[in-house]
């Protein structure tokens, strides 16, 4: 009964969610300036949290202090504008609210007879979403966990679709006896097509070699496909992880689809180009594949989790992903959720990307993107002024890699700007080089953080230089 008294008999929520809501707040405003990385480990951390489970339970509001003063110094400042450790960003205010409310609604986002509120906003997002990114009109979204089940999603629904077109029904047959998928890929593919790959019973891809930026190579493709038949599944990259290349997607998609291929593109990041007139360049052609991931929790900024899964023919992605029990009621009025996802039971996070369309509009997530990208710009032009630094990639999005002159003074650089914790880069390894990394997904970084990127990277330069002396 404590948790009713604190809050009033009848408003067992409102101590705890003020006390939330104050630590929250207070997060917030530091993050901009406090250190990047945390600063204890996960085994610190046990220890402030409490090990025990206790006989008795402590009131709501001394939990939250506890979570929140405990975990503290075991919080990396993701959403800070400086950082570039991986392709994540923070999240838009308004995203934020969003989804505070999704989680206080608590909605189970499967069916629309249930949940009709839910579905109403992630379709109408759906439908900006596929115009935005100029995709084919009547593609249908899932929303899923992030990038990789957003790949899965799609890639179920290229299976089925491609041993059905061989005469194989995986639904009733299963894979085993069926005929075998060509799964091909390019080079510099991200690890999560083929974990996607494996999950689905693909087996290890085919792989294409890349050019030097890591786009893979159309005339090596075509001679792929032109070498064997049957079933093929072709994935293509719009951003690599590396140098944010983009395949050549006419020509690509042209050569997959004379060989009756599914094509699916991986854009996690890369795929927002598309909502900027300036950048749309980037991805010219790619609204001729078959289906598409991304996510909404990198460039667009709402909170994890929230990717999106975008497939062309929605019949294909229902057939692979639905499934029918008596108690689940259903209409005639469209597809429910759990059709576009490999979840019945989810929270509606497609609400915090209603809220952010409406909030930014068309121009102001163009805006956003060309934001992202302009800063990749400024980092590589700033970096690359100063002495021994090499940028590696030609910088056409929001991916910058550097190096020094040799891998061990590379990685000195990345742990002492870990140590200063003012910028966040990591170390990769990219053409058999160390490399630091910076990817460009917070929707803050702007010219006056960009400045302050690079004059950090020249202070841990001077410091590496001074120790190798």
């Amino acid at each position: 009964m404590a948790d009713r008294h604190e809050g009033g008999e009848d408003r067992p929520y409102d101590a705890v969610l003020e006390t939330a809501e104050r630590h929250a707040k207070a997060w917030l405003r530091g993050i901009r300036d406090r250190p990047i990385p945390p600063r204890l480990g996960s085994e610190d951390i046990k220890g402030r949290l409490g090990r025990e489970l206790p006989e008795t339970g402590e009131p709501a509001v001394d939990v939250i202090d506890r979570l929140a003063e405990g975990a503290e110094p075991g919080l990396s400042a993701i959403g800070s504008p400086r950082f570039y450790g991986w392709v994540i960003g923070g999240t838009q205010p308004v995203a934020l609210a969003a989804d505070w409310l999704v989680s206080a609604w608590d909605q189970n986002t499967g069916l629309r007879t249930i949940t009709p509120a839910a579905v109403a906003a992630e379709e109408i997002a759906e439908a900006w979403l596929v115009d935005l990114l100029g995709l084919p009109g009547g593609s249908q979204v899932g929303f899923t966990t992030g990038a990789t089940m957003a790949q899965f999603t799609c890639m179920a629904a290229a299976r089925d679709e491609v041993l059905r077109r061989a005469g194989w029904d995986v639904e009733t047959q299963g894979m085993a006896g069926g005929p075998a998928i060509r799964f091909i890929v390019g080079e510099e593919r991200h690890g999560t097509v083929d974990l996607a790959g494996r999950y689905l019973g693909l087996g290890s891809p085919i792989v294409v070699p890349s050019d030097i930026e890591g786009r893979i190579r159309v005339d090596e493709l075509r001679a792929t496909l032109t070498a064997g038949g049957g079933p093929t599944i072709v994935l293509l990259q719009a951003g690599n992880i590396h140098s944010g290349a983009f395949d050549d997607f006419g020509p690509a998609i042209a050569a997959a689809h004379e060989a009756d291929a599914w094509v699916h593109v991986d854009g996690a990041f890369g795929l927002w180009a598309s909502a900027s007139p300036r950048l749309r360049h980037l991805v010219a052609g790619v609204d001729a594949a078959d289906s598409w991931s991304t996510d909404a929790h990198k460039t667009l900024s709402v909170p994890y989790d929230c990717g999106l899964a975008i497939v062309r023919d929605a019949h294909a992605m229902h057939r692979a992903l639905s499934m029918h029990a008596s108690y689940l009621q259903v209409t005639d009025e469209g597809a429910d959720p759990h059709e576009k996802v490999p979840e019945l039971s989810r929270r509606a996070r497609g609400l915090p990307t209603w809220a952010v369309l409406r909030s930014l509009g068309r121009t102001g997530v163009a805006a956003l993107v060309e934001r992202m990208a302009d800063a990749a710009r400024g980092i590589a032009d700033g970096v690359a002024k100063l002495p021994g630094v090499e940028v590696l990639n030609d910088v056409v999005f929001t991916q910058v890699c550097i190096a020094l002159d040799d891998d061990q003074a590379t990685e000195a650089l990345s742990r002492r700007l870990w140590d200063d914790g003012e910028v966040l880069a990591m170390t990769s390894r990219w053409h058999d080089r160390a490399v630091v990394r910076f990817s460009v997904s917070n929707w803050q970084t702007d010219a006056a953080e960009v400045r302050r990127t690079v004059d950090a990277v020249g202070r841990a330069l001077d410091e590496v230089r001074a120790g190798a002396g």
